[in-house]
């Protein structure tokens, strides 16, 4: 792949727990020039600016002229984005501009691993996961050469990254309704890292998709226990009655209704077991097993953050 010629990144500016941004800075520590297109010309554009090797462009990923003119001269692309109602009408955009530019030769998308488990008749998940579902669908049938990278939950999502987080901070619990469930969270730089190597891969596993999970699936008395040894105090989780956990811990995040209707609905499948899950492509992928909660402890959470 020729060094000159730059990687279309989406949502580098924000995203789906900042992997976008995570996904520029590591081409640009591989010498690679990124082309970053943002949403909003705001500090976090004026601050990518100043990046060596980064070419910054404001657009809409569901006008077709932005997205023509983001991807004009980019051979590869990484097109992810936060959870939105429009995430359909997105992909299929890039997708025709991608075909009218014809010279695409990767184009990396960021599903999430619930696609896995659904189908088209299947009606237990949120608006957004069957969004996911659909998109998928759309850039296969388009006939561009797609990785699809599925991660499952991840650890930077507002389940883990704001509402545990903040009742570990106020009094050392876990205040979560799943029950005995198990989950395998997957860290944002592992996803990030993940989608790099592909975009940096000399010959691309084009028509591959990796389910990204993290090193087990343990119940969430064994996550607070990692939590307590990560701390050096004790953790402890609390099962709360879902209806009793929306009410008293979910609304006051003050979410959009399409976000608030994506975070209730996992945590319902996670109380439904369906996040027991877990995948060996992190390892595959890196060469190293996956990220422990310590990343989240590292990072910035945010309400983006709502992949799953």
């Amino acid at each position: 792949m020729p060094s000159t010629d730059p990687i279309l990144v989406t949502g580098a500016a924000g995203g789906v727990g900042g992997v976008g941004g995570r996904v520029l800075t590591q081409l640009r520590r591989h010498g690679v020039p990124v082309r970053a297109l943002v949403h909003h010309d705001d500090d976090r554009a004026t601050a990518l600016r100043a990046v060596d090797g980064v070419e910054v462009v404001v657009g809409d990923l569901t006008r077709g002229a932005d997205v023509v003119a983001a991807l004009e001269g980019c051979r590869r692309a990484y097109f992810g984005m936060s959870p939105s109602p429009d995430y359909l009408e997105a992909t299929a955009t890039v997708a025709a501009a991608a075909l009218a530019g014809g010279h695409l030769e990767l184009l990396v998308h960021m599903s999430q691993m619930t696609v896995s488990q659904m189908s088209l008749t299947s009606s237990a998940e949120s608006h957004q996961q069957r969004l996911h579902w659909l998109c998928e669908h759309v850039l296969n049938w388009s006939g561009l050469p797609v990785v699809h990278v599925r991660p499952t939950v991840f650890m930077e999502n507002p389940l883990f990254g704001m509402l545990a987080v903040a009742s570990i901070r106020r009094d050392g619990t876990i205040r979560l309704p799943f029950g005995t469930a198990r989950t395998s969270p997957v860290a944002a730089r592992d996803v990030a890292a993940v989608v790099a190597r592909l975009l940096l891969d000399p010959s691309p596993p084009v028509g591959r998709v990796y389910e990204l999970t993290g090193a087990a699936s343990r119940d969430m008395a064994a996550i607070a226990a990692e939590f307590s040894a990560l701390l050096g105090r004790t953790v402890t989780y609390v099962d709360v009655p879902y209806d009793e956990w929306i009410e008293h811990d979910l609304k006051p995040l003050g979410l959009t209704p399409h976000l608030f209707d994506h975070i209730a609905t996992m945590a319902r499948l996670h109380g439904e077991n369906r996040y027991d899950r877990a995948t060996g492509d992190v390892t595959e992928l890196l060469g190293r097993p996956p990220s422990g909660f310590d990343s989240l402890l590292e990072a910035t959470p945010g309400p983006e953050a709502g992949q799953g």
